[in-house]
């Protein structure tokens, strides 16, 4: 395991709320100069503590400003059932998370479509289809306070 220090911590804490910072800008931030911040990057790059970058797109340009929460309970809690809904899951688009979790259901996802029609419709076409899905709760949100 990598040992961060507090300079790591800053330096991911800047390139995770502006991920396009430049290493000069950063190096500023952090109080090291520009060569000893690129090998703190890089070291974290190699290490897998920084996984990838990535952008954040607005929604509504995309046609996905509807989001919901889904929560799908199994029928069955065996690995065949656990890996065919996982197996199924992944290949939909409009889930852009999904959580396996403890509590009253199995699985917690996050759907984006365009509008409720578009909800209805993934639900009819491509959820329901899904083997072993015993039970979906949806909820949908409203607005988002905070995202990190």
């Amino acid at each position: 395991m990598v040992q961060l220090d507090e300079i790591d911590r800053q330096i991911l804490e800047h390139l995770s709320s502006k991920g396009k910072i430049s290493h000069k800008e950063l190096s500023g931030l952090v109080g090291l100069s520009i060569s000893p911040t690129y090998e703190r990057v890089k070291r974290l790059e190699r290490s897998g503590v920084i996984k990838k970058y990535t952008i954040e797109v607005d929604k509504k340009a995309l046609e996905r400003s509807l989001r919901a929460l889904c929560h799908v309970s199994l029928k069955a809690h065996n690995n065949e059932a656990i890996e065919n809904f996982e197996n199924n899951i992944i290949h939909l688009d409009e889930v852009t998370s999904c959580f396996h979790i403890a509590g009253a259901f199995d699985y917690s996802l996050l759907i984006e479509v365009k509008d409720m029609e578009h909800y209805e419709q993934f639900l009819k076409d491509k959820l329901s289809k899904i083997p072993d899905i015993a039970n979906v709760q949806s909820s949908f949100v409203m607005s988002e306070l905070k995202k990190e």
